[in-house]
């Protein structure tokens, strides 16, 4: 990937963090997983099925507090530098929507926004909804025109959110060592890289057109790079503790959980629970589950691999181990501040980090990347239309 955008420096009066949102009590629930999928066709039903995850934790998912604290970690460490950007707060799916940061935004007089999407990777869910949800924010509050909104790239294979996974499946990798042995830690554990499934259609349009980036498009392919990338890194430590000792690398794959939709519908695979049950077979003892396509430890995170994959892993007779995500982790906010001053001060892009050889992603997506060929183009900012 070569990202063509050399951008002159910008200046900006605030970051707008743009989060998925999420309810905060039990009659939030529905309203917010009808707000999710409008205009998908998702029978009520449906809804009430994926509600039980919710009541399950008293209808409040940890989403929002997550935000808060990102937001209070942005806050901390853009004063620990001395820079002076306020940082506004938007949900697409919940209080507070985007159109509410957007109409503080213009109360407080700000005119050009630098937005963070709280979603590494691309596709039109993780990517492109967020650019077409904050056009529909300007356009409810009036505002286009008036208040611009650039985003940042995305950054699944920035140090800053890579080098957490990195840590955690090392601290994991160690863990495993004193319970198994280093040298026999190949036969006994394995390392799932989990990710939310997408519909097979989507994931095959997510990227720029006019690259191949094989089954699964950019968004199979950018997940698969960074979890190699944090798997060298994890051996190449085991190496320095085994003081250069042969070691066999440990085994991983990456797999997809949280698919929805009608099961008629293709989506990813495999599934993370399957692919755990067979893991026996294979002489596996543990497993050790990544949620590297997540940013927090929301409702996907909490319940289908908390609770769902660690029953069935018990069910297989594996234990198993779940590494954090990045949450407030200090590389992972220094490295989000880093990507707004890219755009801030005009970063070349030879002089961006990138941890593969898929980035830096370009700042501005291509046409037609990350399209919905089922919901058709709306506008997007952060683009070359559509």
């Amino acid at each position: 990937m070569h990202n063509t955008d050399d951008t002159a420096p910008t200046h900006y009066d605030a970051i707008l963090l743009a989060g998925f949102g999420g309810p905060e009590g039990q009659d939030d629930v529905i309203p917010f997983l009808r707000n999710v999928t409008r205009g998908r066709g998702i029978p009520e039903e449906r809804l009430e099925e994926v509600a039980t995850h919710y009541r399950h934790f008293g209808g409040v998912s940890p989403i929002n507090d997550h935000n808060r604290q990102l937001k209070a970690a942005l806050e901390a460490e853009l004063k620990r530098r001395g820079i002076d950007l306020p940082v506004l707060w938007g949900n697409r799916n919940w209080a507070p929507y985007l159109s509410e940061a957007i109409e503080e935004a213009e109360r407080r007089g700000f005119r050009s926004l630098i937005a963070i999407a709280t979603s590494a990777y691309s596709s039109y869910s993780s990517c492109r909804q967020y650019r077409e949800d904050l056009w529909g924010a300007l356009d409810s509050s009036g505002t286009h025109g008036t208040i611009t909104i650039d985003k940042v790239r995305q950054f699944f294979d920035h140090p800053g959110f890579v080098t957490p996974f990195i840590d955690g499946v090392d601290e994991a990798i160690a863990a495993c060592e004193v319970d198994f042995g280093a040298a026999g830690l190949a036969d006994e554990v394995e390392v799932l890289f989990a990710t939310h499934s997408i519909p097979t259609a989507d994931a095959e349009r997510s990227g720029p057109r006019d690259l191949d980036f094989g089954h699964g498009g950019a968004y199979a392919a950018q997940h698969n790079a960074v979890a190699e990338v944090v798997m060298l890194a994890v051996e190449q430590r085991r190496a320095e503790r085994a003081n250069a000792e042969p070691l066999a690398p440990v085994p991983w794959q990456l797999v997809y959980q949280s698919r929805s939709g009608a099961p008629s519908t293709p989506w990813l695979e495999p599934d993370i629970n399957d692919a755990i049950a067979e893991l026996p077979a294979a002489g596996r003892r543990r497993v050790i589950v990544v949620p590297l396509g997540f940013v927090s430890d929301h409702m996907e995170v909490m319940w289908d691999l908390d609770n769902e994959a660690r029953e069935t892993a018990e069910q297989s007779g594996l234990s198993m181990i779940r590494v954090a995500t990045p949450g407030t982790n200090r590389d992972y906010v220094s490295g989000l501040v880093d990507l707004v001053l890219e755009r801030r001060d005009g970063v070349p892009v030879a002089e961006r980090p990138a941890m593969t050889t898929l980035g830096p992603w370009p700042d501005v997506c291509r046409p037609a990347c990350c399209e919905n060929a089922r919901l058709g183009f709306k506008p997007a900012l952060a683009g070359i239309a559509p």
